[in-house]
């Protein structure tokens, strides 16, 4: 694999869903806060480096949560706790920061991610975050269709099996950008 080589120019970083509520579940083959302390490691660095961040969270209710019918689904409690979609504080938002309220899996689908993107002249996002194979994936494939040049850092995301986040990286994201780890990333932007 050749060196990588980013653009601080045009490339973003995109955090998926590191917030209290889905942190807060065991995760595989990464535990949470492995993929946390990476996460938090990539954000620091792009903001010194005076590189966009973006941070994305679920803020749907009860109302608005999808309620499709599958044949495997996610227990949904009564209630959410009223900090579930607080960002974890180690990437706690900072005013150069742009947050991003999804209500679904994937990042762009009735949001603004691709219009903040866009304006910044951002051309590459480097992707990280909880579920490797739901919100990142659902992002990622959203990502590719709109042309995005994706990095994939692959020990800063986990989900719910090891197989279902190994599934992702060899089969999918290989095939829509280049699969990364942390200490790739912070060398390619020093």
């Amino acid at each position: 694999m050749p060196e990588l080589q980013i653009n601080k120019t045009t490339t973003a970083i995109v955090v998926i869903d590191l917030q209290k509520g889905i942190a807060a579940q065991p995760t595989k083959p990464y535990p949470a806060q492995d993929v946390i302390r990476n996460a938090a490691k990539l954000v620091q660095a792009f903001r010194k480096n005076g590189m966009p961040v973006f941070l994305v969270h679920v803020a749907a209710t009860q109302e608005t949560m999808l309620k499709v019918e599958s044949d495997l689904s996610f227990s949904r409690p009564v209630s959410l706790p009223p900090d579930w979609s607080e960002f974890v504080p180690e990437i706690a938002p900072v005013p150069s920061d742009v947050v991003v309220a999804k209500k679904q899996w994937g990042a762009f689908y009735g949001t603004d991610l691709e219009l903040q993107l866009r304006r910044r002249r951002m051309d590459t996002i480097v992707l990280c975050g909880i579920s490797t194979d739901l919100g990142v994936e659902s992002t990622a494939r959203f990502a590719y269709e709109y042309g995005f040049q994706q990095v994939f850092i692959e020990d800063a995301m986990s989900s719910m099996s090891a197989e279902q986040h190994n599934a992702a990286v060899s089969f999918i994201f290989r095939r829509m950008g280049r699969v990364r780890k942390t200490d790739e990333i912070l060398k390619a932007i020093g």
